[in-house]
């Protein structure tokens, strides 16, 4: 195994199980202090945070062929942790604004989350052009 590949399997598996503490966290100990909207805003985070900690997994099994296909690998692994950072990141502290202090921060924690969805869409881009890489061809004798 590539040693990037390692590398985003282990974010890939802490990402997974960071999803499952904040989802757990919010279904039992946020729901008597927030409401369902907020619940709402909460749960969209984490389904974000779970669905780009699954696309981490499928891309660390994906061919590192050669050193380009390897920079585009890298580049969608570093969107999409920024991305869940960004995005779900910011949903989770707006969400809970209400009970955490931070409230002078909010002008700087909303901005966030359409950036993180930008980190998204340009992994996935960065996707789209890995698979685009020519691979190199198999001598025929």
């Amino acid at each position: 195994m590539h040693e990037l590949q390692q590398k985003i399997i282990v974010v890939a598996a802490f990402m997974g199980a960071l999803a499952v503490v904040l989802g757990a966290f919010g279904a039992h100990s946020l729901a008597d202090y927030l409401s369902p909207k907020q619940l709402s805003t909460y749960q969209t985070g984490i389904d974000y945070h779970f669905f780009h900690s699954l696309a981490l997994l499928g891309i660390a099994n994906l061919p590192l062929l050669t050193d380009r296909h390897q920079r585009y690998l890298k580049l969608t692994y570093r969107l999409l942790v920024l991305g869940i950072i960004f995005f779900s990141g910011s949903l989770y502290l707006l969400a809970c604004k209400a009970i955490l202090p931070i409230t002078g921060f909010i002008f700087v924690i909303g901005p966030m989350t359409p950036i993180g969805g930008l980190f998204f869409i340009l992994a996935w881009a960065s996707l789209i052009a890995y698979a685009f890489c020519p691979t190199p061809q198999k001598k025929t004798s």
